[in-house]
């Protein structure tokens, strides 16, 4: 049977931003005893004091992430460039077996054209395109035979250009997705290759994302 303080620690760890919100004492210690405490007696199978969630609490590390934060702001503040990209459309289509030929005839026809961006994203069972509007009219075109499942207008995109030890760093997108979580900011997709790391949002969405993301990499956190 682990302890009362081994179990708050847990019920806290689990929780989404609980952690950085005690960093910041942002979070009054009697209030959270009484919200984790019907989990905590789960959790037990036996019941506890308030008073005892408070001990354990308050006796909790004061900067548990502080080196981890020190390291993700030293990774952040050498990102490379932000790119950011409007004018976007997203096709998500059903896998099938003609899909990759069709994929290869609409690369083929976007090749040329520079001004085009375009990104593939395969799943198990479906297959979402990221293109330009300028380039949205050939994907009705080479896929108007697969299976539609979904088309979004009016996206842009960032893309951050990443440190090459980027694969090293733990908990950095978390970090990123944190951020933007709490300023409101919807993520319509995500794309990642090993040194590029593009989220997808509305075009209204794009200036504040693209400000939660430049105040990150100047060490506002």
């Amino acid at each position: 049977m682990i302890s009362v303080s081994e179990a708050v620690r847990q019920e806290i760890h689990e929780t989404p931003f609980l952690e950085e919100l005690l960093e910041e004492g942002l979070i009054n210690q009697s209030s959270l005893a009484r919200k984790i405490r019907p989990g905590i007696e789960r959790k037990l199978q036996k019941e506890v004091t308030e008073s005892s969630l408070i001990m354990a609490i308050s006796r909790l590390p004061n900067n548990p992430g502080s080196r981890t934060n020190s390291r993700l702001q030293d990774f952040v503040n050498n990102l490379g460039d932000m790119i950011t990209r409007t004018n976007l459309m997203d096709f998500t289509f059903q896998n099938s077996q003609t899909l990759v030929v069709h994929q290869s005839e609409f690369l083929q026809a976007i090749g040329k054209n520079r001004e085009i961006f375009c990104t593939f994203s395969q799943g198990v069972n479906e297959t979402t395109i990221i293109v330009s509007s300028l380039g949205a009219h050939l994907v009705d075109i080479y896929f108007k035979d697969e299976t539609l499942f979904s088309r979004k207008r009016g996206l842009s995109s960032i893309t951050l250009k990443l440190p090459a030890e980027n694969t090293e760093i733990s908990g950095f997108y978390y970090f990123i997705l944190k951020n933007l979580a709490w300023e409101g900011v919807n993520i319509t997709e995500v794309i990642s290759t090993t040194n590029e790391f593009t989220l997808v949002v509305s075009d209204q969405e794009i200036e504040k994302a693209f400000s939660v993301l430049l105040s990150l990499k100047k060490g506002g956190f």
